[in-house]
């Protein structure tokens, strides 16, 4: 394992940090003939060992040199592509990107460890940073939401193929987030429909936060938008029943209380009818 906690916890081969000193990166490729002025502009890579690299390279993130610490990994990759080290050092260096707020420097990376070593001890921790990438790029919920969605298919990969990962707990909070952000985008361009009285695009989205995001935040007033847009197209008994629901599942909420009066100015109650949509999907509400 990597991290002991979740996020951006220390790494345990840290533990394993040298006193080292950083060597030049770069030496003089040659010198002219005695008759030549020598060319300072040709250089060649200093070739090191790979532990004095990969040691270097944590070092560097122990210090938060965290481009030096990158340079350091990309160093080992290209001088020992085919040791333990280079593995480590793949990992590693996503991990720096991540840090560095490189994300998708991060997922290329942590994907194309993934490629290459998808069974090894890190291989978890290599998706994890893949879904923090997409999770600290979620946006507002005014703007495009891909992120989000991204973040949902990363973590999700995690939990499936390494349900015993360290890394669980978190990703299922991060996955709440995003489909809580999934939700409020919905409730966005649904509220811009109602606002513009076009009732049947804003239930289809009030619709869909019912049906498919009932353990967000927004369920409740999903629910009570259906009222107002359903007795604003007549639909009475649509609007009664998402009234009913909304106070069967949320009896203490504002929005039922709003539902309720709303109803109350044409003589009407809250009333659940069995056949509707509204009713199956309550069914489904932690609070049912």
């Amino acid at each position: 394992m990597i991290l002991k906690s979740a996020d951006e916890t220390r790494h345990p081969l840290r533990t394993a940090l040298l006193a080292v000193s950083l060597l030049a990166p770069v030496v003089l490729a040659g010198c002219q003939s005695a008759e030549k002025d020598l060319d300072l502009s040709t250089y060649v890579e200093t070739t090191e060992p790979a532990d004095v690299l990969y040691n270097q390279g944590l070092a560097n993130l122990e210090a938060g040199r965290l481009k030096e610490a990158s340079r350091k990994f990309d160093a080992l990759d290209r001088q020992h592509p085919y040791s333990e080290w280079a593995r480590k050092a793949k990992v590693m260096g996503a991990f720096a990107n991540y840090r560095q707020g490189s994300y998708e420097d991060a997922i290329a990376g942590a994907k194309g460890y993934l490629a290459l070593y998808p069974s090894s001890e890190d291989a978890a921790y290599a998706q994890y940073i893949i879904g923090l990438s997409y999770f600290r790029q979620i946006r507002d919920v005014t703007q495009d939401q891909k992120e989000a969605r991204r973040t949902i298919e990363a973590m999700e990969e995690l939990i499936e193929r390494w349900p015993d990962s360290e890394y669980v707990d978190d990703a299922r909070d991060k996955i709440r987030f995003a489909r809580d952000q999934l939700a409020g985008k919905e409730m966005q361009i649904g509220r811009y429909y109602l606002e513009r009285r076009e009732y049947i695009a804003a239930t289809k989205r009030f619709r869909n936060v019912v049906e498919n995001y009932s353990n967000t935040r927004h369920v409740e007033e999903a629910l009570a938008r259906l009222v107002e847009a359903y007795y604003a197209m007549g639909l009475t008994s649509e609007a009664q029943t998402a009234a009913a629901v909304l106070g069967h599942n949320y009896p203490d909420s504002p929005w039922y209380k709003d539902s309720y009066k709303l109803l109350q100015t044409n003589g009407l109650e809250p009333r659940e009818n069995a056949g509707s949509w509204i009713s199956k999907a309550g069914k489904m509400f932690s609070g049912a």
